[in-house]
């Protein structure tokens, strides 16, 4: 099972900052055994972008399903070490679809940070309340979502979140992910929490 992959946003940030970068995915939304894998999901899932085009064909499902069971397993965190390991990441992006389904699976992940200090790990969430109580390692980054069931916990003053817009002219005041996934980073966007992406 190839754990770790690069679509196409990830492939181009990638070559364009010089760096490794790798993107981990899960089901959109739902298993197929009808298992919710975006709890929170709100108002996004209506417009969800791994709920359509290469994210629904048939090869592509499969392997999203096997990597979600796999995540389950006493073997996920070791496999995924060594896999980080072994392609040499920079930097990884937990989920170009599905979230964090419960806090046993969270918990894997920082376990999983915190054996490699020096590589970063990112993820776009609408898990704000799960993410909020917990002790995140300093090589972890969380873009809260804006159009989940708890949008509402957002404060966007203080908090790094996403707003999606119609065109780039309507980003005024945030930075544009849309092109370069690594600028909703606080790496690459230090001064700046509001990160904008474009409807697609």
């Amino acid at each position: 099972m190839n754990l770790l992959t690069q679509n196409s946003k990830i492939k181009k940030t990638s070559k364009y900052f010089g760096v490794r970068l790798f993107n981990w995915t899960l089901p959109a939304y739902k298993s197929k055994s009808g298992k919710m894998i975006c709890p929170m999901a709100g108002e996004c899932a209506k417009f969800c972008y791994a709920r359509k085009g290469a994210y629904i064909w048939s090869n592509v499902n499969k392997a999203h399903e096997e990597r979600y069971e796999f995540s389950k397993t006493h073997e996920f965190v070791p496999a995924m070490i060594n896999e980080i390991k072994r392609k040499k990441a920079d930097y990884v992006r937990v989920h170009d679809s599905g979230d964090y389904y419960s806090p046993k699976y969270l918990a894997k992940w920082f376990v999983i940070a915190q054996a490699l200090p020096n590589v970063r790990f990112y993820s776009y969430t609408n898990m704000v309340d799960l993410v909020q109580r917990s002790y995140i390692p300093d090589n972890f980054d969380f873009i809260f979502s804006d159009s989940g069931k708890q949008s509402h916990l957002i404060n966007p003053r203080v908090h790094r979140h996403t707003k999606i817009f119609s065109v780039d002219s309507d980003m005024k005041g945030y930075v544009n992910a849309s092109e370069y996934d690594l600028y909703a980073t606080k790496w690459f966007s230090p001064d700046n929490h509001k990160v904008g992406l474009v409807y697609h």
